[in-house]
């Protein structure tokens, strides 16, 4: 779900031991966190004349963020353990540390979180309640994902079935968006999926994060396992998503 915010300043961090990498891509969070959070303000609050509450800023956002996050590593983390019997998909040990892993995790994690804020202010923010507003919550969801989805057409690997998961993860972020946390439970999923598919050393949206102690090979055929473009080029992220989509549908609807 990660789309080309930071994703190519974070595989690049990965590529390298050089700590200004890492710098640059925090201040490209900072940067982006400030201007599309002005954007909000003024579009949303100012011109559209939303309340915090319509923009689903709503209380006990962390609370909402923790709950939510089992709502994507989930999916990430069945997907990947799917690929094992079905496509020979396999870890194998790389060199490092299980401490030099989690060092790696949690820098992973630092760079992925805003990266996924930024994404929710941007396509499940102010966009999707004021479309929601005007044609429903149903085909706001629907064309923000496409919009989702085409953000991504820039990242290496590519393909029409990674597109289409792609804009399947978009219709569960935008299910996410009115569940009880808000815009703070999105995130949450949001994150919950790509640090996962991180953490196991598999690519985010085709961006390689390698990491030490372990390495991931997808197996095949990739149209399966999604190959180098990571579960979401494949039909078992097809599968665990769509399933994802409606246990988030569910818990909106009985919230």
């Amino acid at each position: 779900m990660a789309a080309g915010l930071y994703g190519f300043a974070a595989a690049a961090l990965w590529g390298t031991d050089r700590p200004p990498l890492a710098e640059a891509a925090l201040l490209q969070a900072g940067t982006s966190l400030l201007a599309f959070g002005l954007a909000t303000w003024v579009f949303g609050l100012r011109v559209a004349r939303l309340s915090a509450e319509q923009l689903r800023w709503v209380p006990g956002g962390g609370r909402g963020f923790l709950v939510s996050l089992p709502l994507g590593i989930a999916p990430a983390a069945v997907a990947m353990a799917m690929a094992v019997p079905l496509a020979g998909a396999a870890w194998t040990p790389d060199g490092g540390t299980f401490a030099d892993w989690l060092g790696t995790f949690a820098v992973t994690t630092a760079l992925l979180l805003p990266a996924a804020f930024v994404e929710e202010l941007i396509f499940r923010g102010v966009p999707q309640v004021v479309l929601g507003e005007a044609f429903g919550r149903g085909t706001a969801i629907v064309l923000l994902s496409a919009v989702f989805a085409i953000a991504h057409g820039l990242n290496p690997g590519i393909t029409p079935l990674a597109v289409g998961n792609i804009a399947l993860a978009g219709v569960l972020l935008g299910v996410s968006f009115y569940l009880p946390g808000g815009i703070w439970a999105a995130t949450g999923v949001h994150l919950g999926w790509n640090a996962t598919l991180a953490a196991l050393a598999a690519p985010v949206s085709g961006l390689p994060f390698a990491m030490p102690w372990l390495d991931y090979r997808a197996g095949g055929p990739a149209w399966l396992s999604g190959g180098g473009f990571g579960p979401e080029g494949g039909l078992l992220g097809t599968a665990v998503l769509a399933v994802a989509v409606l246990v988030a549908w569910r818990l909106v609807r009985t919230s």
